[in-house]
């Protein structure tokens, strides 16, 4: 494993104004995307199920940060890679966890309802919920203060990105459903195809990056995300009685929106190449986990009715 006081070993990308402008518009679509998706019976559910709603939520944006934020101040990881757990934690569910939490034979209402209110808290706070928990971290918040970013700017704009186009997709959900669920379909697969195109190109061009830390860090994203499924299903055999709801959570709080955290670490805060990879990472892994572990809950469901 790295030395942590090595804070210097994490690569900063270099990127032109053009391509920061190009990953803030990337930024919005994704945020669109999300909103255009969000239907009023979202917010039925969410009225209908409030305390499982709260724990499902507070097991997302309280839970999963402060278990990544032990995990990484017991491992021996260095500053950059700690900044990428820290990031992806702070993100909200993404959508594939809704599709995933289908092909689990789990409550996909739940899920959604969940994604939807981790999204909208994103929009509002996810920067500040970033720097909130690296401040926790003193190496990655040093990395951080190298870095020299505008935080009230970061925050800011951030901010401005996210909720903008989240007003508008909802606004859009709430008076035109119909073109909203059209636009929704037509939009998903460019995220998609936006997000494998910025885990591509980072790969690539940060391939010697990738060399050097790969050893060190898919080993550490495996375990990341299998503390994040943990995590969602130990909350949920806690605190819900509805055992399709707790296998919900375990991919509510498993599967990020790794897309989002991506951009947000080129365009607002250095491009920190050991994080950006580590997102990037996370963005395939949690797919080819969250997968196996779905198709792992059907298999013993199909058998236990067999």
């Amino acid at each position: 494993m790295s030395d942590p006081a090595l804070a210097a070993d994490a690569v900063s990308l270099t990127i032109d104004p053009l391509t920061q402008l190009l990953l803030a518009a990337s930024l919005a679509f994704t945020m669109l995307t999300v909103a255009t998706g969000l239907r009023p019976q979202d917010f039925h559910f969410v009225r209908a199920h409030p305390t499982s709603i709260l724990v499902g939520f507070c097991a997302q944006v309280i839970a999963l940060p402060l278990v990544t934020l032990i995990l990484i101040s017991i491992l021996p990881i260095s500053p950059g890679l700690a900044l990428g757990m820290i990031i992806v934690a702070a993100c909200p569910g993404g959508a594939m966890s809704n599709l995933i939490t289908k092909i689990a034979n789990a409550d996909a209402a739940y899920s959604v309802s969940l994604t939807m209110l981790s999204s909208i808290f994103s929009a509002l706070l996810l920067p500040v919920a970033i720097l909130f928990w690296i401040s926790f971290h003193a190496p990655a918040n040093s990395l951080i203060e190298q870095i020299n970013i505008d935080r009230t700017g970061f925050i800011l704009r951030t901010t401005f990105i996210l909720v903008v186009p989240l007003a508008a997709g909802l606004a859009l959900s709430h008076f035109r459903p119909g073109l909203s669920a059209k636009l929704h379909k037509k939009f998903m697969p460019v995220s998609v195809l936006i997000l494998f195109g910025l885990i591509i190109a980072g790969l690539t061009s940060n391939s010697d990056v990738l060399v050097s830390h790969g050893a060190q860090m898919i080993p550490l994203v495996v375990l990341h995300n299998a503390v994040a499924f943990i995590t969602g299903g130990f909350i949920g055999y806690i605190f819900l009685k509805d055992r399709r709801k707790s296998r919900a959570l375990v991919f509510e709080v498993g599967i990020q929106n790794a897309g989002l955290g991506l951009i947000i670490v080129m365009a607002e805060l250095g491009g920190v190449g050991e994080a950006a990879l580590l997102v990037g990472t996370w963005g395939i892994w949690h797919l080819i986990g969250g997968f196996t572990l779905a198709s792992l809950f059907r298999h013993f469901d199909n058998r236990r009715t067999a």
